[in-house]
């Protein structure tokens, strides 16, 4: 049995950003410790760990700053598009 909020991710049906997005994250690979809290927080499913780093799919990410909130080691901030 499943508690919480929990987030089944198939990118797959997800739609594309397009270029509407305001603000976008960035990750600092250098304090990026690929954790996987922003993966598993992420509502659209653009953050994979890959090579033990953080990587943003910028095509489906939508800019909400969810990654930022979680992670314990502040390695991803909100810049400006």
């Amino acid at each position: 049995m499943e508690h919480g909020a929990v987030i089944k991710h198939n990118q797959k049906k997800s739609p594309k950003t397009g270029e509407w997005r305001y603000m976008h994250p960035e990750i600092d690979k250098n304090v990026c410790i690929g954790c996987g809290v922003c993966e598993g927080f992420c509502p659209d499913a653009a953050i994979k760990i890959k090579n033990g780093k953080a990587i943003i799919d910028y095509e489906y990410c939508k800019g909400c700053g969810v990654c930022v909130t979680v992670c314990p080691v502040k390695a991803i901030i909100m810049k400006k598009k």
